[in-house]
């Protein structure tokens, strides 16, 4: 699927100013690609057809998307524009994707699921990709659960279901490792999760690959807040300490309820056999490159949450 006859991977970004649309154009940078950020918003059709005729991309990327700041909670009190950005802006994109024959990979989420008794929690039996979405606790997941619904009929199109992003850098705020370490109380769930420096980089591939449907995109297996906090504490903070409540006490502080699940990853693991457990990946892509540069990044943690 080549729309510009060049043998060569032409690729445009969506979400240019977020987390994860910076990372990509990071990487694609690092690699040589050919690559352009789109200038138009997902819901404007006349501006997504412009950025096709202006980069000719054989491939979109988007990263873009409304996830609510600081949290998912906004979405509660701001449903249209929810709805607008995540349902309209998203099969929008897929639709001129598809009529312009450009391959298409949207980072999603897999905060669509939640534990329940045919999937318990702490029985390893995870989520597939065709298991039907069974968590609608927050609006944001109730629209992602609803377009991805829709975008599986498209045959140009990758969704990934990212959970709980983790990057190296332990300060910044969308790092989930980031969130728990601020917040004075946290539950102790095991989750699938996705460490972004060692799967970003698989996402373009399978871009390459022209891979469609849904996929989990985490790493293999779950662990739990506590499991990463001994880790922050082995690695960084020996001083470190936490406390724990449950699902009830959590209610009280936050607007909507949180997905907690497993997914299953035979099928990136088939893609992509070198993956590692999540356990191994946090280790190899979060705290042991922190742990080398230790003082720096205690002074600015510790600064973050004196904030």
């Amino acid at each position: 699927m080549v729309a510009n006859g060049s043998a060569q991977p032409v690729f445009l970004i969506f979400g240019k100013s977020g987390w994860i649309g910076g990372l990509i154009g990071d990487m694609l940078k690092q690699q040589g690609a050919r690559f352009e950020y789109a200038n138009a918003r997902l819901e404007d059709r006349t501006g997504i057809i412009a950025d096709f005729e202006r980069v000719k991309p054989t491939h979109v990327l988007n990263a873009a998307g409304l996830t609510g700041r600081p949290n998912v909670d906004w979405c509660e009190d701001h449903k249209l524009e929810t709805i607008r950005v995540n349902v309209l802006g998203m099969l929008n994109l897929a639709d001129l994707c598809f009529t312009h024959n450009i391959h298409l990979t949207t980072y999603a989420t897999g905060c669509i699921f939640h534990y329940d008794v045919s999937f318990p929690e702490g029985s390893g039996k995870g989520f597939t990709e065709l298991d039907t979405p069974n968590f609608t606790g927050s609006y944001y997941s109730h629209t992602k659960a609803m377009v991805e619904n829709l975008l599986k009929e498209y045959p140009n199109v990758l969704v990934l279901r990212v959970r709980m992003p983790i990057v190296a850098d332990l300060v910044y705020p969308r790092n989930f490792i980031t969130k728990i370490i601020k917040y004075d109380k946290i539950v102790n769930i095991p989750n699938s999760m996705t460490v972004l420096p060692e799967l970003l980089p698989m996402s373009i591939e399978m871009a390459k690959r022209n891979l469609t449907g849904i996929m989990n995109y985490t790493n293999p297996g779950c662990i739990s807040h506590n499991e990463i906090m001994e880790l922050y504490k082995q690695y960084i903070d020996p001083e470190f300490t936490w406390k724990n409540f449950n699902i009830e006490e959590q209610a009280k502080v936050i607007k909507a309820p949180r997905s907690n699940n497993l997914l299953d990853t035979k099928r990136i693991e088939g893609e992509f056999p070198e993956i590692l457990p999540i356990k191994e990946s946090l280790i190899k892509y979060v705290f042991e490159p922190n742990a080398k540069q230790r003082e720096q990044v205690l002074a600015s943690v510790k600064e973050m949450r004196g904030r």
